[in-house]
């Protein structure tokens, strides 16, 4: 009889031990809850540290400019574009050109979209633009596009 107790009590911790389905549901159900308050708060978070990030990318590219104007007297031109900055564009107008470039990475950063950065420039001026989040020109909100003058007000 004593064997039988001990079966039986072993088969009802077992019972015990796994989740009901209303159980389970009411935790579904909190849950959902928890990320339809919270995955919008992160989504606006992530956009917001992308725009954040395209600022700090643009005061790179624009400090590797500075270099290239310090060693070679004007910037590259809007034709060279930035990837100057990888690879010599013209050694014999730019014959003081840093031996490495002016990029650790050998190549120049793309925006958090994934998108080339716009280079324009008129060899003494240099204007940065990333085009969002669209990545094509002009847009609201999320695809607005951000330049390096903003960037610098902030």
């Amino acid at each position: 009889m004593k064997r039988l107790n001990t079966q039986h009590s072993t088969l009802s911790t077992r019972k015990r031990s796994a989740f009901s389905l209303l159980e389970l549901m009411i935790v579904i159900v909190i849950l959902g809850l928890l990320s339809a308050l919270v995955l919008p708060n992160l989504i606006g978070k992530a956009e917001s540290a992308k725009r954040k990030l395209v600022c700090i990318q643009m005061k790179q590219i624009q400090e590797a400019l500075k270099s290239f104007k310090f060693d070679n007297g004007m910037y590259p031109t809007t034709e060279e574009g930035l990837q100057a900055l990888v690879k010599n564009p013209d050694p014999e107008k730019y014959t003081n050109y840093a031996p490495t470039g002016y990029f650790e990475g050998k190549s120049v950063p793309k925006d958090p979209w994934k998108h080339p950065y716009v280079y324009i420039s008129d060899g003494t001026d240099i204007q940065l633009i990333s085009l969002g989040a669209d990545g094509r020109e002009g847009g609201d909100g999320d695809a607005k596009d951000i330049t390096l003058q903003e960037c610098e007000r902030h």
